[in-house]
């Protein structure tokens, strides 16, 4: 695997990285967001092209962000309202932000692309830092599924419409929790690679350094709408209080 660079996902999928998102549910994210900020100000830890800011921006609410890829923040400066959000270039392991926020927010999957159980403990502790006695620290993540890879390999079909077919190459790498991954985006245009390394971790081990940052579990749901998390559950909504 290639040395980690914070800058490198984004720098490579900035120019479509909103089409890729377009069917995740942004609408009931930034509803239960809303609601967990409780009027407060809000950090997005991999803050990208806006999804979830900029409509919480707009909901009201003070927002900023941190992000590794200039490349995606410039995506964020082009849509209106972009500009009046603050962002830090920079890690979110240590990167620090002025304020002092009632919510902070680490969205699908982005814990995963830390390279390390050690970086993705700094990030927990980075992000308590950053919150007000009482504050919320959110966090998005998929639950691993071993069992779907065969000889430690998978390809799989993400999503699929008349213009675009976007499909996953996985390999895993057990020992050191580690999976490196490839999106294939087909298009009329061409074909393009979208690569990405996980760092991946059970709900349990999540919980673990959350109480290593001095914060507890207040909630864990399968997605947004706050549905129970149960033992089908394939993704989670994780919510640790300072």
């Amino acid at each position: 695997m290639r040395e980690f660079d914070a800058s490198a996902y984004g720098r490579n999928i900035a120019d479509v990285y909103d089409a890729t998102v377009e069917d995740l549910p942004t609408g009931p994210a930034v509803e239960r967001l809303y609601e967990l900020a409780e009027g407060g100000a809000v950090l997005e830890f991999g803050i990208g092209t806006g999804r979830l800011a900029l409509p919480l921006a707009a909901r009201g609410l003070t927002v900023a962000g941190i992000d590794g890829s200039a490349e995606m923040v410039e995506v964020l400066r082009g849509k209106p309202g972009g500009d009046l959000i603050p962002v830090e270039v920079g890690d979110f392991t240590a990167t620090r932000v002025e304020g002092e926020f009632a919510l902070v927010v680490l969205a699908i999957n982005t814990i995963f692309a830390l390279p390390s159980q050690d970086a993705q403990v700094a990030c927990f502790r980075n992000a308590a830092a950053h919150l007000r006695p009482g504050g919320r620290f959110v966090v998005e993540a998929w639950i691993p599924d071993l069992g779907a890879f065969r000889d430690r390999s998978s390809l799989r079909l993400l999503s699929l419409t008349e213009d675009v077919a976007l499909a996953e190459a996985a390999r895993l790498f057990p020992a050191d929790q580690m999976m490196q991954t490839t999106k294939i985006r087909m298009t009329s245009g061409g074909v393009r690679l979208l690569p990405a390394n996980h760092r991946y971790a059970w709900p349990g081990e999540l919980d673990l350094m959350a109480r290593l940052a001095g914060m507890e579990r207040e909630h864990r749901w399968s997605d947004w709408s706050a549905a129970a998390f149960t033992d089908d559950s394939r993704a989670h909504v994780s919510v640790y209080r300072r």
